[in-house]
């Protein structure tokens, strides 16, 4: 019998080879063997207890189970199918369960205690040192100390939580997925970008919409077709109904199958009660314990010290809009805009202020070129070569995926990627990097081993006779997205759990967001930015236009950010008043002022916050993270604009005391090694526009 492809552990994946009939036998195996690895050293007398039969054990036990489990998840994000999700959700409680119990496992957790008591536990140093205190403190906070009924009740509260936060999930692609437009009257396409049209007539063909006679065109809410509609459609109708679409995802025929109202109330109910379990006041402060800002109270600070910062220019940027569409030919009245019509006059603002256009950059971003600028940016500051590998259909999840492998300068295979940028229907929406192997540095009688990883996005795709064309958003994204997988590819940490992304979810950021910084660049747009006919370089007057358009509402943006990080804040520390009643009315309270003023007021994104509730963690109570890495990455740039940047003395300085080093010391001490000083909020503040030098 051949060997279950999901417990392959070759390095090149056979995508191909893992069908859905094979998750349960597979995961089944590797859960056996995890336990019975993990019962080993729970049975080690105290006596008999070392650092290595202990905690490098456990570090080891659950490796074939993670990378198994990995792929399926992956699989499901990249790849959806009927039969696969019910794969996935059959076996899905005994992954968690199996989790939720480790810390729960008493003969285990003294097992651990006597191993950080014998004298190679007290020996341990540096990554080891700090896998002991990491792992002991993770175990007290999932619950180690509690009395036996009070690990039962929070073994079935983290079951449920799996089950809970993956039908969220579930629901809000399901919703996007059933979501579209079909226009068949081609005057309600003025405005739209030529490649806008051209996507929505391909997407209406591959449905079986129109002809060549009596063309249709397909709208969906995936982010390259809704957004041109939002910003540039002329009818106010079609934009409307995308905003409907939207709105109604996770909230549509409420206490319907999509609804996540019911499935929100249970998740913040079983967060609290885990939060109070394990003595803590609320979730946020539980979550919290181990990540810079330390507390629920010290976040929330951090984030309406932002609002207050903004709020007088994000009063004045709605007053602004709100006249602009005013004194606009045809505009019937003043007073509130609608809300679907924000982004729309926002960008005829925009155009008009500084006569650009972001549409006209678009010609300057094809994918593929896009991509070698970035792999040429990590050659300059980095130091790394990338080259794209050549892999056999089987060996792809998608015919779109391209595998790359990176090298240092001392030519050592440091790491292995795909690449996945275009939308699917069987794909999750946004963008997102992952890993599936973690390697481990040279040693004395073993060479290095490389990670493998991935990086995914919903960028614009290409269209019939035209390459695939980004906005400058889209490079930044992908940028980001990079960024996140240097930290997991150029990882050096011998303990694999504190490699890469495994880091404080404040600190997490900083190396992607990081990345977007040189998007801002003219010396590195150079590397790519060229026109996708001519092959002419981004005109000097339109890096100018864009440029001093970079701000254009930048309060509102920033407002944004600073509204979803509240809105998550008090959902998780006052979570009891969310638990019945009208969700969004209670959700829409906490946020109201840091939302632009509309007529219809928009709605909240609680029902469809995939950052919150599609994970039984995630970004819960984290997501002001994002604001606190822009801090940091901010603050950590001005020594590239100060030293060069292209500086490889700099870039060399960010891998060695930032990108290598994941979470093998306290992030806090990992920044100040790079900057020398603590971290200064006014960087950000001044790229944003709200402050000067």
């Amino acid at each position: 019998m051949a060997a279950n492809p999901f417990l392959d552990s070759s390095f090149l994946i056979r995508w191909s080879a893992h069908t859905p009939n094979q998750i349960q036998p597979a995961v089944e195996v590797a859960l056996a063997e995890a336990q019975a690895a993990l019962d080993a050293i729970a049975a080690i007398a105290p006596a008999d207890a070392t650092f290595e039969n202990t905690f490098l054990a456990l570090e080891q036990a659950g490796e074939r189970l993670n990378f198994a489990w990995g792929k399926v998840t992956h699989l499901q994000a990249v790849a959806d199918s009927p039969a696969l999700r019910e794969a996935h959700n059959a076996m899905l409680p005994q992954v968690s369960a199996f989790s939720a119990a480790i810390p729960l496992n008493q003969r285990l957790w003294t097992a651990l205690q006597a191993g950080a008591a014998s004298p190679s536990g007290l020996a341990a140093s540096g990554p080891f040192a700090r896998l002991r205190e990491e792992t002991l403190a993770g175990f007290r906070e999932a619950g180690a100390d509690l009395p036996v009924e009070k690990r039962t009740r929070l073994e079935a509260i983290e079951s449920e939580l799996a089950q809970l936060t993956q039908k969220y999930s579930e629901n809000v692609l399901d919703a996007t997925n059933a979501f579209e437009v079909i226009v068949t009257d081609e005057t309600r396409l003025r405005g739209l970008p030529p490649h806008a049209v051209a996507a929505a007539r391909a997407s209406a063909g591959k449905k079986g919409h129109g002809t060549d006679a009596a063309p249709a065109w397909r709208f969906t809410l995936h982010g390259p077709s809704q957004e041109p509609v939002m910003l540039y459609a002329e009818d106010e109708s079609l934009r409307r109904e995308l905003w409907s679409g939207a709105i109604a995802v996770g909230a549509e025929a409420e206490g319907g199958r999509w609804d996540n109202g019911p499935l929100v109330q249970k998740i913040l109910a079983l967060r609290d009660e885990k939060a109070r379990l394990l003595g803590k006041a609320h979730f946020a402060d539980l979550v919290l314990t181990r990540r810079m800002a330390k507390t629920g109270a010290r976040a929330l600070a951090f984030v309406t010290d932002f609002e207050a910062r903004c709020r007088d220019a994000f009063a004045r940027e709605n007053t602004e809009l709100e006249a602009f569409k005013a004194r606009s030919p045809g505009s019937a009245s003043a007073g509130r805009l609608k809300a679907w019509e924000v982004m729309y006059w926002a960008e005829k603002l925009r155009q008009e202020r500084y006569r650009f256009d972001e549409e006209e950059l678009r010609p300057y971003f094809e994918v593929g070129r896009v991509q070698a600028g970035l792999f040429a940016l990590a050659t300059r500051v980095f130091g790394l070569r990338i080259t794209e590998i050549a892999i056999a259909p089987e060996e792809k999840w998608c015919d779109e995926v391209k595998y790359y492998e990176i090298h240092d300068e001392l030519g050592r295979h440091l790491g292995s990627f795909y690449a996945d940028w275009h939308p699917r229907e069987s794909k999750r929406g946004g963008a997102w990097m992952g890993y599936l192997l973690t390697g481990e540095p040279a040693t004395a009688v073993a060479p290095r081993q490389p990670h493998l990883g991935y990086i995914c996005g919903n960028m614009s795709p290409p269209t019939e006779g035209r390459p695939a064309l980004l906005t400058h958003r889209e490079v930044e994204t992908i940028f980001h997205e990079f960024g996140h997988l240097l930290h997991h590819l150029l990882g050096e940490v011998p303990v694999k759990s504190l490699n890469g992304v495994n880091v404080a979810w404040d600190f997490v950021e900083l190396p992607s967001q990081i990345m977007e910084n040189w998007c801002w660049e003219r010396d590195s747009l150079d590397l790519f930015a060229r026109h996708q006919e001519t092959d002419t370089p981004l005109p000097e007057e339109l890096f100018a236009k864009m440029k001093a358009a970079k701000n254009f509402r930048s309060a509102c943006a920033t407002m944004r950010q600073v509204q979803l990080a509240k809105m998550d804040l008090l959902l998780h520390v006052r979570s009891a008043e969310f638990i019945e009643g009208d969700l969004e009315a209670k959700a829409r309270t906490l946020i109201a002022d840091c939302m632009v003023p509309t007529e219809p007021p928009a709605r909240t994104l609680v029902r469809r916050f995939g950052h919150l509730f599609s994970d039984p963690v995630g970004y819960a109570a984290g997501y002001y993270s994002y604001k606190w890495a822009e801090v940091l990455d901010a603050d950590a740039f001005t020594r590239f604009q100060r030293e060069g940047i292209f500086n490889r003395r700099v870039g060399a300085e960010f891998v060695e005391h930032v990108l290598s080093r994941g979470n093998s010391e306290a992030p806090a001490d990992l920044f100040r090694r790079f900057m020398g000083r603590e971290p200064d909020p006014q960087a950000l503040l001044v790229r944003c526009g709200l402050a000067t030098v």
